[in-house]
């Protein structure tokens, strides 16, 4: 595992991509209100919140998300189509089915799990096409 042949540029937009993506997801118009319906999150619970740390550390585990990605894709031969499938791999196959299993256990709504799991999906293979393109 060699760290200096990193895309350290591509593993930092990828990061920001994928948070970029989750405030649109998380957006009451696209799947928010139905999040926080799910969750039994109400706008005053979100007032209350630490929104700078809560940020702050989405951004955090976002670029170790990415790190990580970037450390697997880490090879010549990877482009963008093979980026985004194996994004898409890691992203469905990974975490999408540990979501359902922990949600299984926790007894969530399949919506909830849904949403959850396809910002995710999405997100990886979003960050796995930055990271097999730019090269």
């Amino acid at each position: 595992m060699d760290f200096s042949t990193l895309n350290w540029l591509a593993i930092i937009v990828s990061a920001l991509a994928f948070f970029a993506l989750g405030s649109i997801w998380y957006n009451p118009k696209v799947f928010g209100t139905m999040w926080m319906k799910e969750t039994g999150v109400t706008n005053e619970d979100a007032k209350k919140a630490n929104m700078a740390k809560t940020f702050g550390l989405t951004l955090v585990f976002s670029f170790i998300m990415s790190l990580n990605l970037g450390l697997m894709l880490n090879s010549p031969e990877i482009d963008a189509v093979k980026g985004a499938m194996y994004g898409f791999f890691a992203g469905f196959g990974w975490v999408a089915m540990s979501i359902f299993i922990f949600g299984q256990y926790e007894f969530r709504t399949t919506r909830y799990m849904l949403i959850n799991a396809g910002y995710t999906t999405v997100g990886l293979t979003l960050m796995g096409l930055i990271l097999g393109a730019w090269k």
